[in-house]
């Protein structure tokens, strides 16, 4: 059941952001099946399939004109890879293939939000 109107705009902006990001995802096909997965070492906004590869999003929005994916660096790239090992450990995908997308969102006033979705973002080190 979809939010009331009213309550929507109580919700902070990065959730939001989220929220109308798994959205997008779901009109690209991608099929979500978490938000927010979050462990004590990193976070993870959005899990979802992509054909037979899991995905793991990390959602970026700004309401300027800086490229959100900027402040996607490594330290943040670090917490995202722990959440996702975490996620496949926890629900035993061993043998998958998975990659980290990010999902860059601009809401400037007054325009509708512009979503880019770069695919295979980032890759965890060979040593990881």
């Amino acid at each position: 059941m979809p939010f009331p109107l009213w309550w929507f705009r109580l919700i902070p902006f990065g959730r939001r952001s989220e929220i109308d990001g798994a959205a997008y995802l779901r009109a690209l096909g991608f099929r979500v099946v978490a938000s927010g997965y979050r462990i004590p070492e990193g976070e993870v906004d959005l899990v979802a399939w992509d054909g037979d590869q899991l995905v793991f999003v990390e959602v970026k929005a700004r309401h300027s004109d800086a490229p959100p994916e900027e402040a996607v660096g490594f330290r943040k790239q670090q917490r995202v890879i722990r959440a996702a090992h975490s996620y496949l450990s926890r629900y035993r995908h061993y043998d998958i293939s998975y990659r980290f997308d990010i999902l860059a969102v601009t809401a400037l006033s007054g325009r509708e939000p512009t979503y880019r979705l770069l695919r295979d973002a980032f890759r965890e080190p060979q040593n990881y």
